[in-house]
């Protein structure tokens, strides 16, 4: 069945159920199978991101064209530069200016979580957003606080965020997290105007809390960014573009393909100035994500906004 032929609603409820039943197997798997080490636990983490993950931004050059044609620019070569020198210009902030741009992403990103996992909301605030999505970030910061720590100090090319450290410690020790995290909750559960929206919400809500209790941040957010927030967008894009599951896939494997081989050559490329294998995947996943998490965010908004004036 082509899936034009299906509602918005009954696709998007149809991944609600498939989610939830992954959850469950990721439970079950994980409370009586074996437990992987943490290297082990981050090559499956990293293949999930580098796969299913960024795939569903790799039909951002279809977008990009749909922007160029409202705006009657007929050289597409123009859109694809500047795509890849926003991406560059993040990654070299990154490195100039570390915990400025992590605080940022983390921000954006809150943002980024809230609008596309957010499915016939009655309020489109983009507070309302980035309240709702912060959901993400702060369940591994109350549930495994040095953990997720250890990560962002990683994500630093020195040994520590000394200003980031001491107010995420601050925050944490004030129990500020927990009352933001029932912010988040709240938020996740009025900003929606159906019913089976409420319910399908919440029951999401339940199971990130869940999972960031019994695994690791890495784990966690892997399992949310793969399997609810980048199936969810490439719905949305397959219900927008009027295509299918093999058609889609088979537009997004080029881009994804690209985008594997540089997050590796960096990987390998960091492995060269003496950093761990383990650290360089870290620095390659999250560092990348932010590069590519600006421009794709930029997109959607121009996109958007010039739709909102043709109609």
């Amino acid at each position: 069945m082509k899936i034009e032929y299906k509602l918005p609603h009954e696709l998007h409820q149809s991944h609600a159920s498939y989610f939830t039943w992954a959850a469950i197997l990721f439970f079950f798997i994980g409370v009586i199978g074996d437990k992987l080490d943490d290297f082990n636990t981050l090559i499956i983490c990293s293949f999930l991101i580098l796969t299913i993950g960024i795939s569903h931004g790799a039909l951002d050059n279809e977008k990009g064209k749909k922007l160029f044609k409202i705006y009657k620019i007929k050289n597409i070569s123009i859109f694809y530069s500047a795509y890849i020198v926003l991406g560059i210009l993040i990654a070299l902030l990154w490195f100039l200016l570390p915990e400025i741009i992590l605080i940022i992403f983390l921000i954006v990103a809150s943002y980024h979580f809230g609008k596309e996992d957010c499915i016939y909301p009655v309020i489109k605030n983009s507070l309302m957003f980035t309240i709702k999505g912060s959901l993400i970030i702060l369940a591994p910061l109350l549930f495994h606080f040095d953990d997720t720590l250890s990560l962002f100090e990683i994500l630093y090319f020195e040994s520590e965020l000394p200003t980031l450290s001491k107010i995420l410690i601050y925050i944490y020790e004030g129990n500020f997290i927990l009352y933001l995290l029932i912010a988040s909750i709240l938020v996740n559960f009025f900003i929606f105007k159906m019913k089976l929206a409420w319910i399908q919400s919440l029951t999401e809500v339940f199971i990130i809390i869940i999972i960031n209790i019994l695994y690791s941040p890495i784990a966690a957010f892997t399992f949310y960014f793969c399997f609810l927030h980048s199936i969810r967008h490439s719905i949305s894009l397959m219900l927008e573009m009027r295509i299918g599951t093999k058609i889609f896939l088979k537009k997004a494997l080029p881009l994804t393909f690209i985008t594997i081989v540089i997050f590796v050559g960096s990987g390998w490329a960091i492995t060269l100035n003496n950093f761990s294998l383990d650290s360089a995947i870290l620095k390659v996943i999250f560092i990348g994500l932010a590069s590519l998490t600006f421009p794709h965010i930029l997109l959607e908004y121009l996109v958007e906004k010039n739709e909102k004036k043709r109609n």
